[in-house]
């Protein structure tokens, strides 16, 4: 379409055709005043406080929904505009509070500066009529109904941004007022409270409570821009913070193309935990022998104990401990590491970093592992979250990374949900995909529990649990069965799809309905409906992922991928959701038994000849022990010295006993961390180590995309930063070879041995980073769609691999009926280590809990509340009920965040045998009430 010409303010301006006069005058350098008006929103013109005169007009027009015209001519600032704002803030001003609390803390009222652009005092103008409420009922926003002047922007926010539809208009005439839910206080409606109504709120009336005490103004604090340190969908964020008392003020989202300012609840108030009073600030050296678990939490399996606030209470544990200098506990360290490796070989030393860290970080772990350790033993949490899913992913197309980023979604016309309670786990990825649901994608959520995404499905298919395979199995019988392969990509791009047809040629939908539970006429339907899609996509979590038929659940659902073409262009492609910060990033490092950084097999001479003479040192040749593997040779004797950075397997890892067992019979362990976790109750040495929010160093998300996050905070005492630490144990282990200045150092030697990355440093990787791999980052953001031309294997082309449906290893009994599914909530992260500390998200959910149907509740006697014994045949727990309709009959949902109630005494750790990774989604277990709380 041809440009419109037009005339603002005298200046001659041309801009593209439906370009809003608001954005005109913009472009033509005037900034027209606006208070229902942001960028991100959509306009509706309600404020009228951006209208302009357009000549020729008997009315005043709302700039932000009119369209721009040819040979308009419109003045911003005439005097008849300049009185109807004037008018307009006078009489929202009187209605006004005397105080605005946006005023009084971040300093950034809109309708006051307003005011004082037009010479008016709101504090003088203020006489309001009726009185409003207020509301004090959520844990991290006040709400002030009397500053609101129904601008609608919360509404916008919420309902269009966040697509959590919460909020809209109650009320009539002068008692209209906005409401959550029905009228709710916002404390006790289904507010997520991930705050993208106060960021976007132009007055006093939704505001930011603060954690701890109420934010500063932002001219008085320094803005630093970096990454988050939960989720793997790595979300830009600015800390404002206060440099004098190194703290955090407040927090909020910025630009990137990954997150576009949006902001969870943890990533907005979940910042505080880097200054809780229990961070280690000096190193400790045990001397209460022989070792055994210290707090009662940990040393037994019968949890009938629960501390408030479920942290580990440090007067029963630091007596255990003295304080040490810097020099006596590396040197202890170092010692102590030789001396085992002398005595039993370097098999008997093992690794655990950790996803929480950065690239930087990781590289240097498992440098120090496998160079001064002399052994591939070194792991880290993929191991528990998706190990299966690379596994699949390797094996079938040559890449463990995701082929296209979650921001794909608005490319297609379907995408699957699959094993992934997504607003939960990944909270701003999931509202791409509820917006992209909104604009008609259609999307199929599959999952054994109702889980929130859900409601915003075109299809929902609530499977029973462990059923996977044979759901997708019968997906693709009926896709071949109607003529639905793209045979055309599978001749060019793929083998063996001849394997996977005779395969699921036995999983009709009738047969299929009767495993899974689905109706025969809704598994057509859906296989029919993504077969015909033009670009089809697939996210999947760790409901796909933690069975021991993982690796076949994922081999399914690549196989469904590739044999309709959903590969390789824009909308299409394979998305695992990472779990952790970098746990993308710490596998892209190496930090994994079987490859070097950057998927180079350790068991290749090629590569491993290259890492040599790189690193100076002769290398293992043989594939190292995976987590649950170590554990496990710990337990029997064979690994006998660790080194933990960041983990906190004695929460994590499954069937907690076994855990138990193996760290208490290590000779030697060494726990590197920010807080003292329930596996430093293990711990012969202690070392007190840096958050993210106080490193410098890369983190790469979901995406790929490698962000540079920045030091906010300094650390506490004499706790030092990662990488440091890591490299004075090398020094001290007689390996001079890991001498850097910078992070930037260890950075650029990690790309140097790896191809992804190859390019990248920190000076350009900018404020938002690059998706790898970026052939050209002077100039480009990097790949997104990737695989359009072939794969990285040895032909060049993807492997179908076919998957029987086999089963949980351990199904329900007469003893033991039900079905344990554990995982995560919102509010937590973990093992609970950070978000428990969080004042914010610990008020929002303090407690463990166990849902359960109300069929399940009822048999049992078992009302909302109650406290319940869970059994397993490994261990018990006690914890409240929740009556949840969501939870499919005969299954319980556990969160495993609790250390009070540790869902992981109760799983099994029976592994799937190629990605390793443990059962954390099926075990069985008997429900009952008891009378008693834990004491």
């Amino acid at each position: 379409m041809s440009p419109v010409r037009l005339t603002i303010d005298g200046r001659a301006v041309e801009v593209p055709a439906g370009t809003s006069l608001f954005d005109a005058a913009r472009a033509a350098g005037t900034e027209v005043p606006a208070l229902c008006h942001e960028p991100k929103l959509r306009p509706v013109g309600v404020c009228r406080m951006c209208v302009v005169e357009v000549e020729g007009e008997r009315t005043l027009a709302a700039s932000c929904v009119r369209e721009a015209e040819n040979d308009m001519v419109v003045h911003t600032g005439s005097e008849r505009v300049e009185r109807s704002r004037r008018g307009l803030s006078l009489m929202l001003l009187r209605e006004q509070p005397e105080q605005s609390a946006r005023q009084t803390t971040t300093g950034d009222d809109a309708l006051h500066a307003l005011a004082r652009s037009l010479e008016l005092d709101p504090a003088a103008c203020s006489a309001p009529g009726l009185a409003r409420p207020r509301d004090a009922s959520s844990a991290v926003i006040a709400v002030d109904h009397q500053a609101c002047i129904l601008c609608d922007r919360c509404i916008r926010a919420c309902n269009e941004v966040q697509h959590n539809d919460v909020i809209a208009r109650t009320g009539k005439g002068f008692a209209t007022r906005i409401a959550f839910d029905f009228d709710q206080p916002m404390g006790e409606s289904s507010c997520v409270s991930c705050g993208e109504c106060s960021a976007a709120c132009p007055t006093g009336a939704l505001t930011d409570k603060g954690v701890g005490r109420a934010p500063e103004a932002r001219s008085d604090l320094e803005p630093i821009d970096s990454v988050c340190p939960y989720c793997g969908v790595g979300c830009a964020i600015r800390y404002h913070r206060d440099t004098a008392n190194n703290r955090i003020s407040f927090a909020e989202g910025r630009e990137s193309p990954g997150s576009d300012a949006r902001l969870c609840v943890k990533g907005r108030y979940g910042y505080d935990y880097t200054t809780h009073p229990q961070r280690l600030a000096k190193p400790l050296i045990r001397i209460d022998y022989p070792r055994r678990a210290l707090s009662g939490e940990v040393r037994s399996s019968d949890r009938r104990r629960r501390k408030p606030g479920g942290l580990v209470d440090l007067e029963e544990v630091l007596p255990a401990f003295r304080e040490a200098s810097w020099e006596e506990a590396l040197d202890l360290t170092a010692e102590r590491l030789l001396e085992i490796k002398t005595e039993s070989g370097s098999g008997a030393l093992a690794g655990f970093g950790s996803a929480k860290c950065s690239n930087e970080e990781a590289y240097l772990f498992q440098k120090l592992v496998r160079a001064v350790f002399g052994t591939n033993n070194v792991d880290h949490c993929t191991r528990l979250c998706h190990a299966s899913s690379v596994s699949a992913l390797l094996q079938m197309i040559g890449s463990g990374a995701v082929t296209t980023t979650f921001g794909d979604i608005e490319h297609s016309d379907f995408a699957i949900v699959t094993g992934s309670n997504t607003t939960a786990n990944h909270p701003v990825a999931a509202t791409f995909f509820k917006q992209a649901a909104t604009r008609g994608t259609k999307l199929l959520v599959v999952n054994p529990i109702h889980i929130p995404i859900a409601d915003h499905a075109w299809r929902f298919c609530q499977i029973r649990p462990g059923s996977d395979v044979a759901f997708y199995n019968g997906m693709m019988h009926v896709v071949i069965e109607e003529g639905l392969v793209d045979r055309e990509y599978v001749d060019a791009h793929t083998r063996d799809f001849e394997r996977v047809a005779e395969t699921v040629s036995r999983y009709s939908p009738d047969v299929v309905s009767a495993i899974c539970g689905i109706p025969a006429e809704t598994i057509r339907e859906v296989a029919i409906e993504y077969g015909r899609a033009k670009a089809a996509i697939t996210f999947w979590g760790m409901g796909m992922s933690q069975h021991v038929h993982g690796t076949d659940n994922c081999r399914c659902i690549i196989s469904l991928c590739l044999m309709t073409g959903n590969i390789g262009r824009p909308g299409t492609g394979l998305h695992p959701l990472r779990g952790q910060n970098n746990v993308q990033g710490a596998s892209d490092a190496g930090l994994i038994p079987m490859s070097y950084p950057d998927y180079q097999p350790v068991t290749s001479n090629e590569a491993r000849k290259r890492f040599e003479a790189a690193w100076g040192r002769e290398l293992d040749a043989e594939t190292g022990l995976t987590t649950t593997e170590i554990v496990a040779a710990a337990r029997d004797g064979d690994v006998r010295g660790m080194y933990i950075l960041g983990e906190n397997p004695f929460l994590s890892d499954p069937n907690t006993n076994k855990v138990r067992e193996g760290l208490g019979n290590l000779d030697f362990l060494v726990v590197q961390d920010i807080f003292f976790t329930e596996t430093a109750e293990f711990a012969d040495v202690i070392l007190p180590a840096s958050s993210a929010l106080e490193k410098r160093g890369t983190f790469t998300n979901t995406d790929r995309r490698v962000q540079l996050g920045h030091p906010v905070l300094t650390p506490p005492g004499e706790a030092r930063l990662d990488w440091q630490i890591i490299c004075e144990i090398a020094r001290r282990m007689g390996y001079d070879a890991m001498q850097y200045e910078s992070a930037d150092e260890v950075f650029d030697e990690f790309v140097s041995l790896s191809q992804n990355y190859r390019g990248l440093a920190h000076d350009n990787l900018g404020p938002v980073g690059k998706l790898y791999p970026c052939p050209d980052p002077e100039h480009s953001d990097g790949t997104v769609v990737m695989f359009g031309e072939g794969f990285p294997t040895e032909d060049g082309r993807a492997r179908f691999v076919p998957a029987e449906h086999s089963g949980a290893d351990e199904l329900p009994d007469e003893d033991y009926p039900m079905i344990l599914v554990t995982g995560r909530i919102l509010e937590h992260w973990h093992t609970g280590v950070m978000t428990r500390r969080s004042r914010a998200l610990s008020r929002i959910e303090p407690d463990a809990f166990a849902s359960l149907h109300p069929d399940d509740a009822t048999k049992r006697g078992i009302a909302a509340g109650d406290w319940i014994e869970v059994r397993s045949r490994r261990g018990k727990i006690r914890l409240e009920t929740r009556i949840e309709a969501s939870t499919q009959p005969g299954s319980i949902f556990i969160p495993f965040h609790y250390r009070e109630a540790a869902a992981n005494i109760l799983t099994t750790d029976k592994l799937d045998p190629d990605g390793k990774i443990p059962e954390f989604k099926f075990c069985a277990v008997a429900v009952e009430r008891v009378e008693d709380a834990p004491a």
